[in-house]
């Protein structure tokens, strides 16, 4: 970490619809830059008045950026930190942002039990977390990794379930598929770098305090 790192905080925004929701709450307590936008081509967008810089990044590779220091801290969801299983701090839940992690099938497929869904192929964002929970659970399953719409592969015949990421639950019953167990719940969280926990501590820690006092009366709302 270089002097001009220190006189820094970098902050890790994630694109997608996480991006105006962190993007917005950070402005709240007094976290921005001009200029800063999801589609803004500059890659490092900086508030140099209060020594606050800003990088956007793809989802998954937000807890890598923050890992490897090149940010200081960052607001991801819980789903992505679970896949990704980067070693970074997980400071707070912003209670924003929420779905939940589920095992999903089509309705004629519907079984009484987990454990007859045995050795059946699986179609997922997120093998790491797919592979765990049905370790979990006592069986072994046939893990497929995919991008894009994960409820496609039952309908072409590519898996016979699927675990994804669902915030209503309405593009499952659009495409026949029933919920059947639920992983985990996900919200988002404000993550930060070991290193630079330490070593700025005083301007990370008062983040936290901001956040944590916004999280308290939006519930309180």
């Amino acid at each position: 970490m270089t002097s001009n790192d220190m006189d820094y905080l970098t902050i890790a925004l994630p694109k997608g619809k996480l991006f105006d929701l962190s993007a917005s709450r950070l402005a709240k307590i007094g976290y921005t830059a001009e200029g800063l936008s999801e589609n803004s081509r500059k890659l490092v967008i900086a508030n140099e008045t209060e020594k606050i810089r800003f990088i956007i990044t793809k989802t998954a590779d937000l807890p890598t950026y923050v890992e490897y220091g090149a940010a200081d801290v960052g607001i991801i969801g819980k789903d992505v930190l679970l896949e990704e299983n980067k070693d970074v701090y997980e400071l707070l839940d912003l209670k924003f942002g929420f779905c939940r992690m589920m095992v999903a099938v089509p309705q004629a497929l519907k079984q009484e039990k987990l454990t007859d869904y045995a050795h059946m192929r699986v179609a997922t964002k997120y093998p790491r977390v797919a592979e765990s929970f049905f370790h979990g659970i006592g069986i072994q399953m046939e893990i497929i990794k995919l991008n894009g719409s994960i409820e496609l592969a039952p309908m072409v015949g590519l898996a016979e379930i699927i675990v994804d990421l669902v915030e209503t639950g309405r593009t499952l019953k659009e495409n026949n598929l029933v919920e059947v167990a639920q992983i985990h719940p996900a919200t988002a969280r404000f993550i930060a770098n070991r290193v630079s926990f330490k070593m700025k501590f005083d301007r990370i820690n008062k983040m936290v305090e901001g956040l944590k006092a916004l999280v308290e009366s939006e519930g309180k709302a």
